[in-house]
């Protein structure tokens, strides 16, 4: 029986939370968390110079059930392709945006508190 005090929904917030602190500790700026369309959701898309970011995560406590990176497979990857565009459609207006020259799609796994972000990873 599942530990009722689990709550998945609260250990990813947790996680994108760990995620955005330590992008921005790495001079990104957040530009939008949980972006949902018809399509699905980002988690985070960043912005750091006139390179945009969007990273999605994935958090687990434990590695019981393999490592978070691998629930990312091709059909997730072409989907979070697919949301990047349907992102910058809609933005495309913002001041911020206007500038992106480069776009890449990042990974990160949480597991314990501990992050690993896979650059490039789609």
């Amino acid at each position: 029986m599942p530990d009722p005090r689990y709550d998945p929904r609260r250990l990813g917030r947790h996680g994108e939370d760990l995620v955005a602190r330590w992008y921005e500790s790495q001079g990104y700026d957040v530009v939008d968390r949980n972006w949902r369309c018809e399509h699905g959701e980002l988690d985070l898309v960043l912005l750091r110079g006139r390179q945009l970011v969007v990273c999605e995560v994935k958090t687990r406590s434990s590695l019981r059930f393999g490592h978070p990176a691998e629930a990312v497979g091709p059909d997730k990857q072409r989907r979070l392709r697919r949301l990047v565009g349907c992102w910058l459609g809609e933005v495309s207006r913002r001041p911020e945006v206007t500038g992106v020259d480069a776009v890449r799609i990042d990974v990160a796994a949480v597991v314990g508190g501990r992050i690993e972000v896979i650059e490039g990873a789609c």
